[in-house]
């Protein structure tokens, strides 16, 4: 029987609703049965907001070695001594600071193969910029950190997928970040993730258009002929199964995306809107194409119920899930590519349930 995982958790800002829902999340020890979970905090930070919810029974144990790891108890690793000040829902310096020193910690015992995957609490992306942490997010940071080539944020649900071409952009910006090269990266990246992080042998990726009506044939832009269209053809001839483009207003209220593995959408908000609609409160962040195993809630800090015992912990949870999961499929991915036999037989099965798409 494969061992239980070990999972990093950061703290996210101290501000925000991260800590309160890893305490309600932990405080079953039943999630003790699926993996050992190491927090990357403080044991003052912990108790600040324990305190604050008497009805929860969250026990811990504090250390600062990685050899005393306990799977029977929730781990809280040390990152700082010093007593901060924390202010439920406030926006200030101290809550990015301590969540960037938060992440720093967890992704160095990520590289260093100390945990198996790692979960992300909510960032304010404004307070937590310094002279260390410059990045728009926690995508571009690890992108940076582990030198990835190209990442993409992927928001799972589910069987409901959808990742982006471009993210934290201004809107005024999105259409000169839309290249083929640039959606082919991605296709590829896609693609690869959908094979190795969940067991999808032949996925099937529907491509969003960025224009209204997917352009009208050029009559509203010319994005999708000059740009989508010669990246799904190239995409193809990699034998990757994309579909495109979509007219993106209709795409989804008519159940498109439950025909396809996953959808590549052009902007931030074209996919999100309809993920979080329809994904309700159970949505996960995955960065897609990274070495590692990466996970987050797909909501932020809500400072407005920050320490009113108002979080929902689903999405939380569901990432938890989330990056176990991906952990055991990519060991199963490894084991069917060392064993030829496991491998034909996988390929004929997908080739006997695969169902032509027509455009």
């Amino acid at each position: 029987m494969q061992a239980k995982p070990i999972i990093g958790i950061t703290c996210g800002d101290l501000n925000g609703i991260g800590i309160e829902l890893i305490i309600k999340i932990f405080s079953d020890n039943r999630m003790l049965e699926h993996c050992t979970p190491v927090v990357f905090a403080s044991a003052k930070a912990i108790n600040f907001y324990r305190k604050s919810f008497p009805d929860i029974h969250f026990n811990y144990q504090t250390t600062k070695d990685f050899s005393r790891i306990n799977p029977k108890q929730v781990n809280i690793f040390t990152c700082w001594e010093e007593e901060v000040p924390v202010q439920p829902g406030i926006l200030n310096e101290m809550g990015g600071k301590y969540a960037a020193l938060s992440l720093q910690t967890a992704v160095a015992a990520l590289k260093q193969g100390q945990i198996h995957g790692l979960v992300t609490a909510p960032i304010h992306k404004k307070n937590i910029q310094s002279a260390e942490f410059t990045f728009t997010g926690h995508t571009p940071y690890l992108q940076n950190m582990f030198e990835a080539n190209d990442v993409v944020m992927l928001m799972c649900a589910g069987n409901f997928r959808v990742a982006l071409v471009t993210e934290h952009i201004p809107v005024s910006e999105i259409a000169s970040q839309i290249t083929k090269e640039r959606i082919l990266s991605k296709l590829v990246v896609l693609n690869q993730s959908l094979q190795k992080d969940f067991s999808i042998d032949k996925p099937r990726i529907a491509v969003l258009a960025l224009n209204p009506h997917a352009g009208d044939e050029g009559l509203i832009g010319t994005e999708e002929e000059n740009i989508i269209k010669p990246a799904i053809k190239e995409a193809k001839n990699k034998n990757i199964l994309a579909v495109g483009p979509y007219s993106a207003d209709a795409f989804f209220a008519r159940g498109g995306h439950e025909k396809f593995d996953a959808v590549l959408a052009m902007y931030h908000d074209q996919g999100l809107i309809p993920f979080k609609s329809l994904a309700l409160l159970e949505g996960v962040n995955y960065t897609a194409g990274l070495p590692v195993i990466r996970t987050s809630p797909d909501h932020g800090v809500a400072f407005d119920i920050a320490g009113k015992d108002k979080a929902d912990p689903s999405s939380f949870l569901a990432a938890i899930f989330e990056c176990i999961d991906i952990y055991n499929r990519r060991n199963g991915y490894e084991e069917v590519r060392k064993n030829p036999l496991r491998k034909m037989t996988n390929t004929l099965l997908a080739n006997a349930k695969d169902e032509a798409i027509e455009e």
